[in-house]
């Protein structure tokens, strides 16, 4: 089956059609930038934009940087805050006029990286962790999605963890690659004594830099990249989409 996936960011959204047979993408990403925090009702223009460009009347799954309990978003950490408490699928099915499925945008790339990438055949816990305008979070036991471990929340010095170890943060406070790799192995090894994960998964958009700052975290977990770096929360979105996640 193939389906329409949107990754819905902080900064932007994108879209492409997938394989979820395989999980490639069909054709080449089509991003529309958001500078601005949309409200529910502008992102179901975007996404039908997104659609449109595609030509789509199939199925979309769409993933979400927040809390997803079947349709319905519980928190909007990055984006809008008319997001929380809002029916998602119902906001992008009356824009699309397509069949709608939502899951959270970690969860996503998690699932991917569970069928088709770094944490294929794995059987024991996996953390999966997704690194940019915040820190998303996906555990697996065997195999099995628990979903909605919003990790990066966990709090440091009383403001979320993700403000001071995301990706973005690197940036905004100016940290060399081994400050912020010596300051995100800490957080982990957090994670570790709490989960005790044997393989560690790091996604996001700084993935493909792995390179820079793994030599600095000091896990004990077996730590890599997600094999398909930053398009895993659209392989993922549209394993969603087919109803079977």
């Amino acid at each position: 089956m193939n389906v329409l996936s949107i990754d819905i960011g902080g900064s932007a959204v994108k879209g492409a059609p997938v394989d979820t047979r395989t999980g490639k993408l069909l054709a080449e990403r089509y991003r529309i930038e958001t500078p601005d925090k949309v409200s529910p009702q502008r992102l179901g223009e975007i996404i039908a934009e997104i659609a449109k460009h595609f030509r789509w009347r199939g199925r979309i799954g769409a993933g979400f940087p927040g809390v997803a309990q079947g349709p319905m978003i519980r928190t909007s950490a990055n984006l809008h805050k008319k997001f929380i408490d809002c029916d998602l699928v119902e906001v992008i099915e009356k824009a699309t006029k397509c069949r709608v499925r939502v899951i959270n945008d970690a969860d996503a790339a998690g699932v991917a990286e569970m069928r088709f990438g770094a944490g294929r055949g794995e059987k024991g816990a996996v953390l999966l962790l997704t690194l940019g305008t915040g820190i998303g979070s996906a555990l697996f036991w065997r195999g099995v999605l628990q979903p909605n471990t919003e990790l990066g929340h966990l709090p440091i010095r009383g403001k979320s963890a993700e403000k001071f170890v995301a990706a973005s943060a690197r940036k905004q406070r100016d940290l060399s690659w081994k400050e912020w790799g010596t300051q995100l192995g800490n957080y982990v090894r957090v994670l570790e004594k709490l989960l005790w994960p044997e393989l560690i998964i790091v996604g996001g958009g700084v993935s493909d830099k792995h390179h820079k700052f793994f030599k600095y975290m000091k896990t004990r977990a077996r730590l890599v990249p997600a094999e398909f770096f930053n398009d895993a929360g659209i392989v993922g979105a549209a394993l969603a989409g087919t109803g079977k996640i």
